[in-house]
């Protein structure tokens, strides 16, 4: 058995990994933050915007098995766990921020980052929380200190 590999063959290509990427990414992380991510890019770092938007957000987010509301948890877990502090703030926004059928509360947030005291260490859990505080303080979820 040959494998058409002609053009005419109806397997996705980069290029729709790449669209069908950036549709998932504007969908999770809001349209704006998309828009100036992509304005940044530069001549030394568009591959790099290129291949996470195919493979993280096409690849990956674009897998129907666990939806978006526990692939949120999962990443937010993931960035604690890493320091990734930075991307933690994005996907926090993000999670206030995202679809309804996707949007976590700021009570779940928080639960998060108490089972982040536990396997990432306290630590990890006090920055989490500053972090998270002035995010929800700047949205309005928090009254300002």
């Amino acid at each position: 058995m040959t494998t058409d590999i002609s053009p005419h063959n109806s397997s996705p290509t980069r290029a729709d990994d790449y669209e069908a990427g950036l549709l998932n990414r504007r969908r999770i992380l809001g349209e704006a933050w998309v828009d100036r991510s992509l304005a940044k890019r530069t001549p030394f770092n568009s591959e790099f915007q290129e291949l996470i938007t195919r493979h993280a957000w096409q690849d990956i987010w674009g897998r129907p098995a666990l939806g978006d509301r526990t692939r949120r948890f999962m990443v937010l877990s993931m960035m604690l766990g890493t320091h990734a502090w930075e991307e933690f703030a994005m996907h926090v926004r993000a999670a206030l921020d995202g679809q309804p059928d996707s949007r976590l509360t700021p009570e779940e947030i928080k639960e998060v980052i108490l089972m982040a005291a536990i396997y990432c260490g306290v630590p990890v859990a006090n920055h989490a929380f500053g972090i998270a505080t002035d995010i929800l303080r700047e949205k309005g979820l928090l009254p300002a200190e």
